[in-house]
């Protein structure tokens, strides 16, 4: 049987897309019970993320002196190699470019989730934008597989990595919809009472992340939403650990003229995320950039109307389930914001078709492609 290791060592706790992305793929491989073996290649301290899996799988430990980004990049490109040599690997699958390997002793198929650090001015800091516009260019177009979540995203790893567009595989991610799906009434109302949470609110859910992210200009635009309709109660709040450029994000919930009807909730346990969807008003999505958008499918999943950008991938997710706004513009944000508040067909109708285009969106069909991507590495 074919043995793939997986490298795990960028899920930042359980706390990133991508560890949303291994940790899907890894229940889709078992749930239509793939032939492989799995080998799961993680930091030390992260192996309670992975027991629900190691009762088929193997768990190879990696010290925690790895952990430091820069660090847990050599490991990939010094002691990895032995690792892949002792276990008698056959394929290497790394869900990272940054952890692309150079010349790894077998195939190696690689995820691509975005390629926000060349389009995004300042996204992250210095080292990490040089050793990605420079090194990693490099090494993804040695990969024997690229794969990539969305169309969007190939045509940026053509367009900066000078890969053909040819050979770029997209597989899209996918939701667990045993879990996303509407929540009852009762339930709502009770869990958002723990929350400290009141009907009505719109909801962005993102790590707090400036500029990228966009939060100022939807508080800009939340400022008039409030401005031109001063009878309607609504809230806004925003759910997401906080990342590059927060501090500006927090200064200016604090200095809003509307700041009491704000609300940061930090990280959100995924176990609260259906409630949060199905209790908003709308999810407000306003990114600059993004490589997938996992919240826009979570949310319709659970009859959440969805008010997003098409920046990215993000208009190529929401298809025609979506009021489509431009992020450059708070006015438009205001509208969007007021026409869910004001018509509630509008965002009947955005639910419904919501609820159809989530349906497409599987990790069990994320596993069976990745799988047979797995079995032509194998090969090459």
């Amino acid at each position: 049987m074919m043995r793939v290791a997986l490298s795990v060592s960028v899920v930042q706790g359980g706390r990133s897309g991508i560890a949303t992305y291994i940790f899907g793929l890894l229940e889709g491989l078992r749930r239509i019970t793939a032939p492989v073996e799995m080998v799961i290649l993680g930091l030390e301290k992260d192996r309670p993320l992975f027991e629900k899996w190691l009762d088929r799988w193997e768990w190879v430990p990696v010290a925690e002196s790895w952990r430091p980004a820069l660090r847990n990049v050599l490991w990939h490109q010094t002691a990895l190699r032995g690792v892949l040599q002792r276990e008698k690997i056959d394929v290497l699958h790394v869900p990272s470019y940054r952890r692309i390997v150079a010349a790894p002793p077998c195939p190696q198929l690689v995820t691509i989730h975005d390629c926000a650090a060349f389009a995004v001015s300042g996204k992250y800091d210095a080292a990490r934008m040089l050793y990605g516009k420079h090194v990693v260019r490099r090494l993804a177009r040695q990969a024997d597989i690229l794969t990539t979540v969305s169309q969007a995203t190939a045509a940026d790893v053509e367009h900066y990595f000078g890969v053909p567009r040819g050979e770029i595989h997209v597989i899209w991610n996918g939701i667990d919809h045993d879990f996303f799906q509407p929540p009852g009434s009762a339930e709502v109302a009770r869990r958002l009472g723990e929350l400290g949470l009141r009907a009505p609110y719109f909801v962005y859910l993102a790590r707090l992340e400036h500029p990228g992210k966009n939060h100022v200009r939807l508080i800009e635009a939340f400022e008039l939403f409030c401005v031109r309709h001063p009878g309607l109660p609504h809230r806004l709040v925003l759910g997401g650990a906080d990342w590059h450029g927060a501090e500006v994000i927090h200064r200016r919930v604090a200095s809003s003229a509307c700041r009491d009807r704000i609300q940061c909730l930090g990280f959100v346990d995924k176990q609260d995320l259906p409630v949060l969807y199905g209790g908003s008003a709308a999810l407000v999505y306003p990114s600059l950039f993004e490589g997938f958008g996992l919240p826009l499918v979570e949310a319709m999943a659970c009859g959440c109307p969805v008010i997003c950008s098409e920046r990215g991938s993000l208009g190529e997710v929401a298809g025609d389930a979506a009021l489509i706004i431009d992020p450059d513009s708070a006015e438009d944000m205001a509208g969007a914001l007021a026409r869910l508040a004001l018509e509630k067909e509008t965002g009947e109708q955005l639910a419904q078709k919501g609820l159809t285009r989530a349906a497409g969106f599987s990790w069990d069909e994320t596993a069976r492609q990745v799988w047979q991507l797995y079995k032509q590495a194998d090969k090459s």
